[in-house]
């Protein structure tokens, strides 16, 4: 739920800045940067709830620690990376099958009641899903259509 407010709220205050600055209104650009801003966001539980997102995936997966690191640092290069327009389509693709490869992982936690931010087994449970999958697909589309389809 935060990371969507983050990229809603982003969204509509960097529309209002873009207007006031340029007078005229820029949506795929503020599609962009908020999108940057929820990566930042995102990026940082990473590395702050740690111990929580490594619980998340499967036992036969090794590494967890250094995988959650990892995917924090790839959060912060693809909000880099979407809005240098040179790099901004590849940053977009790249973003698109992350969220495709993460979802197992929040499946993954919603099957074993995991709550990522206390690294406890109290979670929402099977339930989450229900907000998590649409909210996937939203990421995913607010991606292609604010940098690839502009």
């Amino acid at each position: 739920m935060k990371p969507l407010l983050v990229l809603l709220i982003g969204f509509a205050i960097t529309l209002v800045a873009i207007k006031i600055i340029t007078k005229t209104y820029d949506y795929k650009l503020a599609a962009r940067i908020a999108m940057s801003l929820m990566l930042l966001f995102t990026a940082i539980g990473h590395f702050v709830f740690t111990k929580g997102m490594t619980i998340m995936m499967p036992e036969i997966i090794p590494y967890k620690e250094l995988i959650v690191y990892a995917t924090g640092f790839v959060e912060i290069s693809l909000a880099i990376g979407i809005l240098i327009p040179k790099y901004s389509s590849l940053g977009a693709w790249v973003l698109i099958i992350f969220f495709i490869v993460i979802l197992p992982v929040n499946i993954y936690a919603a099957m074993h009641n995991i709550n990522y931010q206390n690294g406890t087994f109290d979670g929402h449970g099977l339930s989450y899903l229900w907000f998590r999958i649409p909210l996937q697909i939203l990421f995913i589309s607010w991606t292609y259509c604010s940098t690839i389809r502009f």
